[in-house]
């Protein structure tokens, strides 16, 4: 191989400079003592020939690589020594070899598992991967043990190992290992991602709001009580760092009943009797006991409930962008800012930082106005939490963390328990249904039991949902995963959201970003794959829209035949009679190649391609409103009858308090008389 030189860590560790150890290996093959993972006190965490690697202070999270030579774990297979070694060198030239991998959740996730299954093939059979193209038996038992839906990303990697041979020394599969391989891929139909019913949606998100608005209207009292509660601890201990990091001892407690009634006399320690005495004084022992419950003990729960507002933040925020829970997780205390646009004014925009495998340090997401009471509340629970993680000598947060810290982070008070670890160590990984269990008393199972309505709802939006898991009476159970795909549908298909007047309030915001999005005429570098499943979830919804627009959900102002030959000519056939889901599919695949076109609109949707009228602020032009005749490519939808009637009545009241004649009268006047055609046709029942 060529000179150590030209490798190099591409993993962004902010501790790890070209002047580590573990910035690069200092030979090739690397020796086994090797440290290639060090903390940020450059302390040696592992050495290259160690059988587990800790990726830990790398990853701020709990992340290992077991390569199987060392002692036997219940979930994990054996590896040989000599093959090992050879994964050892396959993994640290992905991590440090030119366009080397660039997080570790990409490694651990797409580069490892299925490198580790072929090497675990081929010890399993006696030989050595390096060997593995002389035995076509073992070769056709890869496609085996490669996760159909890793299957691609599989041999992707496996030919970026083949064209890097010359600098490894051996080859896992050549062209011909690879093209066979390929061609036994697996069929694989993965299950879509499931589609939260409006109701259970909105649900959701009002619980998480008024959980963060309690926050927001006690913040003060609980800002209050937590810094008396450290000062109380810090008395106790000499110091606050001393509370922080001493072993925990029960007579200098603050919170409990003196033992005798000179306790503390001699040691100058203060009692100020249970915890719930002062957070009664503090006026918040409600707040906790409505939020975590009455444990006996309160201070513990006064912990739970502070990780909780971060947690309900968190939730609240993933439901009103598209990023992903890891990104949310990076947020920071500065992130919500606005942008100026010109035609749709301040856009709330949250910057962070994407986990994919090429990341983004500086991302962007368009937002709703609403987001920021969540990130006001998480933000005054993280500095909160700053006062102790920057007293704390274990801990060590940097100045940039001081002052701009995490949103979402660890309990660091004293009362907490659990061992000080680095401010880079972040807080664990929980899924949305662990954060159901965590908080049990949060949702309300009863309403969360999927009805008949809820079921039909989701099964329209994702036909393949799991029947086992989803069924009428069970408590829907929630992902985020399930939010961002919800999220990013929602948009381009809010006529659903119409059960409540929350709701319609709730999506009426969210159609900024949509808008945002869609323009792409913003100078800012918007997070890409969200902008991906956003333009996916726009022809999905299209798609089915589409599909039901020959039934009589939707009215065309000409009659029921010339609505036919609309869809007829666009999609250059003769005769489109009622779809089904496997139309529906056909549909979204030629509203994707541009074939076909279907905007949804106030009233219903537009079929025109490039149409330059303002059909979504404004409906006169389509309707008649401005004293024409209707547009000839609108359709009016019967299911937003509901929405279209508040917006008729909202309009009269403006009616009566705008100065007759004016501009802003007018405009009015065109609107009321489009709405008034909109339920003039739909009641006509062509």
């Amino acid at each position: 191989m060529e000179s150590s030189d030209k490798l190099g860590l591409r993993i962004k560790v902010q501790f790890v400079t070209p002047s580590s150890r573990s910035y690069r290996p200092p030979s090739w093959p690397p020796p086994r003592d090797w440290v290639c993972i060090e903390d940020d006190k450059d302390n040696a965490v592992t050495r290259w020939g160690d059988p587990i690697w800790d990726l830990t202070p790398w990853a701020g999270r709990k992340m290992t690589l077991n390569f199987g030579d060392g002692p036997k774990l219940s979930n994990t297979t054996p590896i040989d020594r000599a093959n090992a070694d050879l994964l050892r060198l396959l993994v640290t030239w992905r991590i440090w070899g030119p366009r080397g991998i660039k997080t570790c959740c990409s490694l651990t996730s797409n580069f490892f598992p299925p490198i580790r299954a072929i090497i675990e093939v081929c010890s399993r059979e006696g030989v050595l991967a390096s060997e593995l193209m002389r035995f076509p038996v073992i070769r056709a038992k890869l496609p085996q043990v490669i996760s159909p839906s890793r299957f691609n990303v599989a041999v992707s990697e496996l030919s970026r190992l083949f064209d890097a041979r010359s600098n490894l020394g051996f080859v896992l599969l050549n062209q011909i290992g690879l093209k066979q391989l390929a061609v036994a891929k697996p069929d694989h139909n993965p299950e879509q991602t499931e589609y939260i019913p409006p109701r259970i949606w909105a649900y959701q998100v009002n619980r998480l709001r008024e959980c963060l608005d309690d926050y927001i209207a006690n913040r003060q009292q609980v800002e209050d009580c937590f810094k008396f509660c450290i000062g109380a601890y810090a008395h106790n201990y000499n110091s606050l760092t001393d509370a922080l990091t001493s072993k925990s001892i029960h007579s200098r407690n603050p919170f409990q009943k003196p033992r005798y009634p000179t306790s503390g006399a001699n040691t100058g320690y203060i009692f100020y009797g249970p915890f719930r005495d002062t957070a009664k004084k503090f006026g918040i022992l409600e707040l906790l006991e409505r939020w975590v419950g009455g444990d006996s003990n309160l201070l513990r729960s006064f912990t739970n409930y502070l990780t909780l507002i971060q947690r309900a933040g968190l939730a609240y925020v993933l439901n009103f962008t598209l990023m992903r829970h890891e990104e949310g997780r990076s947020l920071r205390a500065d992130c919500l800012y606005y942008e100026k646009d010109e035609k749709l004014g301040n856009i709330p925009i949250l910057c962070g930082e994407t986990t994919k495998t090429d990341p983004d340090s500086d991302a962007r997401w368009p937002t709703s106005p609403s987001v920021k009471v969540a990130i006001d509340a998480m933000k005054s629970v993280s500095s909160l939490r700053m006062l102790c993680a920057a007293a704390n000598p274990l801990v060590v947060p940097s100045a940039e963390d001081i002052a701009n810290p995490y949103l979402i982070d660890r309990a660091f008070e004293p009362w907490a328990g659990g061992k000080s670890l680095s401010y880079l160590t972040r807080a664990g990984f929980i899924t949305y249904s662990e954060f159901v269990e965590q908080f049990p008393s949060f949702f309300d199972d009863r309403v969360l039991k999927i009805t008949e309505q809820d079921l039909r709802i989701a099964r329209s939006v994702c036909p393949t949902l799991n029947k086992n898991i989803f069924q009428v009476g069970k408590p829907w159970k929630l992902a985020y995963h399930q939010v961002r795909r919800t999220g990013a549908v929602n948009m381009f298909a809010s006529g659903l959201l119409s059960d409540s007047s929350m709701q319609f309030l709730l999506k009426h915001r969210t159609r900024l970003m949509p808008l945002y999005y869609g323009r792409g005429s913003s100078t800012l570098a918007l997070n890409e794959e969200a902008r991906t499943i956003l333009v996916s979830a726009q022809y999905e919804v299209m798609g089915r829209e589409l599909a039901a627009v020959l039934s009589d959900r939707f009215v065309s102002p000409y009659g029921n035949e010339h609505k036919k030959k609309m869809v007829a000519d666009l999609m250059g056939e003769p005769e489109v009679n009622l779809l089904s889901e496997e139309d529906a599919r056909r549909f979204e695949a030629a509203a994707q190649k541009g074939v076909i076109s279907f905007r949804a609109t106030v009233m219903g949707g537009c079929m025109k391609k490039s149409c330059s009228g303002d059909c979504i602020e404004s409906i006169a032009n389509c309707s008649g409103g401005n004293g024409k005749s209707p547009c000839r490519d609108v359709l009016f939808d019967r299911k937003r009858s509901e929405q279209n009637q508040i917006r008729l009545e909202g309009i009269k009241v403006q009616l009566k308090s705008v100065q007759p004649n004016s501009p802003r009268y007018r405009a009015l006047e065109q609107e009321n008389l489009g709405l008034e055609n909109y339920f003039d046709y739909i009641k006509r029942g062509w």
